[in-house]
């Protein structure tokens, strides 16, 4: 399964969101266990089969990027512990987005693993009342509120022991919408790692949005900054849309470099670009 699939299934479940089955629409990879693997020297896959969560191990503790779901937390936190790491080692938690898909788990791990969570001003507020903002065609999820302890700024490094993780913020799909990339060793070699916060429109009103006002222009200069960075090996939000599962699954089978496909971040930039001024167009003529 692939990026298109990814965005298929986007399409399919902000429809029936919009219905008011919300909980029911949910995928059930989103809640489905997976084990955990390793997909560079240090960086490992600790989240659902339909759900990202990564986790990053230094001397000095470990770094989790994402927190998906409340129901979710005794299967990321058992993960956690599988790839060795104790749970009071997670020292630092960052975001990718305020959405309770990525982050409705955060209030818990923040509490059970007593780590620091870092956020961008953009979603502070949404992660700290539990609600996003901005108008969808979904209506709103909420999710458990958590307090952010740090603000982030674009092109912050966030260090702990030799982990060096840098914040872009990229933002469209919520205000606050944050890309994170490192450089990790992978068997010997170097391999630019890059986590995308998401860019699909998903159900976002893209005119008339009171409540984020700005999202055509975010999402345009989000799509103008990503279509200059370079990865090595990209792992977004939902695995789908970069093969994560299906790529682990090949390097446990002993492909080395499974992981690696410097063409993909900008293949997906290119084709979500092309998504997004569609839908723009068709809610300009008021077809969506």
């Amino acid at each position: 399964m692939g990026y298109r699939t990814f965005f298929r299934g986007w399409l399919t479940l902000g429809a029936v969101l919009a219905s008011g089955t919300a909980l029911a629409a949910d995928p059930p990879e989103w809640t489905t266990p997976t084990e955990p693997f390793r997909i560079a020297d240090n960086l490992y896959y600790v989240g659902t089969k339909g759900l990202a969560a990564y986790l990053i191990v230094s001397r000095d503790g470990a770094i989790l990027i994402d927190g998906p779901m409340d129901r979710n937390v005794a299967s990321i936190e058992r993960n956690i512990r599988r790839v060795g790491v104790p749970l009071d080692r997670v020292r630092v938690i960052v975001s990718n987005h305020a959405h309770d898909d990525h982050v409705g788990g955060i209030a818990r791990i923040k509490r059970d693993t007593g780590a620091r969570f870092l956020a961008s001003a953009g979603d502070r507020w949404a992660l700290e009342h539990g609600t996003s903002r901005g108008d969808t065609n979904y209506g709103v999820r909420g999710y458990p509120a958590v307090k952010v302890d740090g603000v982030i700024r674009d092109g912050e490094v966030v260090r702990l022991g030799d982990i060096a993780l840098t914040a872009h913020l990229t933002p469209g799909h919520t205000p606050g919408c944050t890309s994170w990339s490192m450089v990790a060793r992978d068997a010997g070699k170097l391999r630019r790692v890059f986590f995308p916060c998401s860019i699909t429109v998903a159900g976002n009103r893209l005119v008339g949005n009171r409540g984020y006002p700005g999202i055509v222009a975010d999402f345009r200069r989000t799509f103008a900054k990503l279509a200059t960075m370079r990865a090595d090996i990209v792992l977004p939000g939902h695995p789908e849309a970069a093969d994560v599962i299906e790529r682990g699954a090949r390097r446990r089978a002993g492909q080395a470099d499974a992981f690696v496909d410097p063409r993909l971040l900008p293949r997906m930039v290119a084709e979500k670009r092309a998504a997004f001024e569609a839908e723009l167009r068709a809610a300009q003529r008021g077809t969506r």
